[in-house]
């Protein structure tokens, strides 16, 4: 009996291993904000935990984890230079300054938060997101732009990464 259990409890571990290492799509979603009282855009990442983690280590050659404190200062670093080279904003044919601010935990994915530079109630807003494209070929990104309250969203699949809005 006790050997059963065992063995049962091992091919649980297995399976419930083998699901973690593979998601069945890729996913993450981008929030670009504009707040009028502060004339910035508010900015949210989504991203799975792991991907990101995976994405980080390909890039920049070192292995990071969300989880452990000791690597904190580390992924601060890694991730604002990824959102450098992976996120981009213009509005009104202007390139607009991206601050990395930080990021946090939420269970198995992570929030990445920045901000943009003051500007003025835009007319027309663009994008370029290729967060994770690095890594996966099929990484899908949903994009939602909130200007003065009107939402517009759209999905971007690899290798597309440009969105385009007008309010």
């Amino acid at each position: 009996m006790y050997k059963k259990l065992l063995v049962l409890f091992a091919m649980v571990l297995f399976v419930c291993s083998q699901a973690k290492e593979i998601h069945p799509y890729h996913v993450g979603s981008v929030e670009f904000n504009y707040n009028s009282k502060s004339k910035t855009f508010e900015i949210t990442g989504k991203f799975f935990l792991d991907d990101l983690e995976n994405a980080l280590k390909q890039k920049y050659g070192s292995p990071v984890h969300f989880n452990d404190g000791k690597y904190t200062a580390e992924i601060n670093s890694l991730l604002k230079k990824y959102c450098e080279e992976y996120l981009k904003l213009k509005t009104d044919n202007k390139f607009l300054t991206i601050n990395y601010i930080g990021f946090e935990e939420d269970n198995e994915s992570v929030n990445i938060f920045l901000e943009s530079e003051t500007v003025n109630p835009p007319k027309k807003v663009e994008t370029a997101v290729s967060f994770l494209y690095n890594f996966f070929d099929d990484q899908m990104n949903i994009i939602h732009i909130i200007v003065n309250g009107k939402r517009q969203s759209e999905r971007l699949n690899y290798p597309n990464r440009y969105l385009y809005k007008t309010f």
